[in-house]
């Protein structure tokens, strides 16, 4: 079993989210991770999908997606040409005496503490999983109250992704 992080380049119009993840449903392909939005030209939108499984699988699942009318790119986001990160945010419930104990584990990480209540913590975290898998592990000690992820999101390095698109 291998994850695959799928960046796809789709046209900005109604369903083409349902369409894609119809795509997986029917053909029962599981998604790990899926975030969309708008790209810096609003004809189009990137789509990041996380979807773990075997190799046939996996190919089979790029070849269904390049079928739909609605894509027009796909690129697989491998660790040496590409940069990925998630945004979690975390509320902690925090008294007086733990709050210190809590911003050392956000200095630590670069986190960021977004909203403080008299007995909470919201703090922001930006990074790759693994680092945001360590942060929460380092919080265990902690009450977390609340938890959201957003999903992997992605880019390849270097530039000349959309230029084949754009009139």
């Amino acid at each position: 079993m291998r994850r695959m992080v799928l960046s796809i380049l789709v046209d900005n119009t109604a369903g083409v989210l349902s369409r894609v993840a119809g795509l997986f449903s029917r053909r029962g392909y599981n998604i790990d991770s899926l975030t969309v939005g708008e790209t810096e030209d609003s004809r189009y939108s990137r789509m990041t999908v996380a979807v773990t499984g075997e190799e046939l699988t996996l190919e089979q699942i790029k070849n269904q997606l390049g079928k739909l009318e609605d894509v027009l790119e796909i690129k697989e986001l491998k660790g040496d040409n590409s940069v990925c990160r998630e945004l979690i945010l975390i509320k902690v419930l925090a008294s007086q005496a733990e709050r210190q104990a809590i911003m050392s584990v956000v200095d630590i990480f670069r986190a960021k503490i977004v909203d403080v209540a008299t007995d909470s913590l919201m703090i922001e975290l930006t990074g790759n999983q693994t680092k945001l898998d360590a942060f929460i592990k380092l919080l265990d000690g902690f009450h977390i109250k609340e938890l959201v992820r957003t999903g992997v999101t992605g880019l390849t390095r270097g530039s000349g992704d959309m230029a084949d698109y754009i009139d």
